[in-house]
């Protein structure tokens, strides 16, 4: 039995939670997710805690159980909490900075690199080293924070470049001369 799929998922006051054949829909303060589910997962909302059960012990259905279940927890966590994720800069001259709603980043290319975040996402730029994407949908929060990321990943000789904040990298030894 999947120990994920068994935890029932506890609702937040605040949250309201509907159902429509197989579609989740989340309301909370922060906004609104929904979600379609695989028809064979058996999702129950009672007062305030939802239990997600599977009909067999199938290889199939034992995969959808914890899948299910921490995918509508983390719909029910975004709306109520949000998520985040923190990047910073580590470089000479490597700086972000915010003009309006978009997000610009100088990382020794020949131009600026520009991004503007989605609906239901934001970006913070408490330092012009460090970068905070925030946001309800912890599957839009992370592809942002990796598309950011992506643009100039840490190398290993040097460090330099963008990371999470507390990713470690493997430096490697540069040449050494004789």
């Amino acid at each position: 039995m999947s120990r994920i799929g068994k935890k029932p998922i506890e609702i937040p006051a605040g949250v309201t939670v509907a159902m429509d054949g197989h579609t989740v829909t989340v309301k909370g303060p922060k906004g609104e997710l929904t979600n379609t589910f695989n028809s064979d997962m058996a999702i129950n909302i009672e007062e305030n805690v939802i239990l997600v059960t599977r009909p067999s012990d199938s290889k199939e259905h034992r995969s959808l159980h914890g899948t299910t279940r921490s995918l509508i927890a983390n719909m029910v966590e975004g709306v109520s909490k949000g998520f985040e994720k923190s990047l910073e800069l580590v470089g000479v001259g490597y700086r972000a900075q915010k003009q309006g709603n978009k997000l610009v980043l100088n990382v020794g290319y020949s131009h600026p690199v520009e991004f503007e975040p989605e609906d239901g996402t934001e970006i913070e730029v408490p330092s012009n080293t460090k970068i905070i994407v925030k946001g309800f949908n912890k599957e839009n929060v992370g592809a942002l924070a990796s598309n950011i990321r992506a643009v100039r990943p840490p190398e290993p000789y040097k460090g330099k470049g963008i990371r999470y904040e507390g990713e470690m990298v493997r430096r490697k030894e540069g040449k050494t001369g004789k």
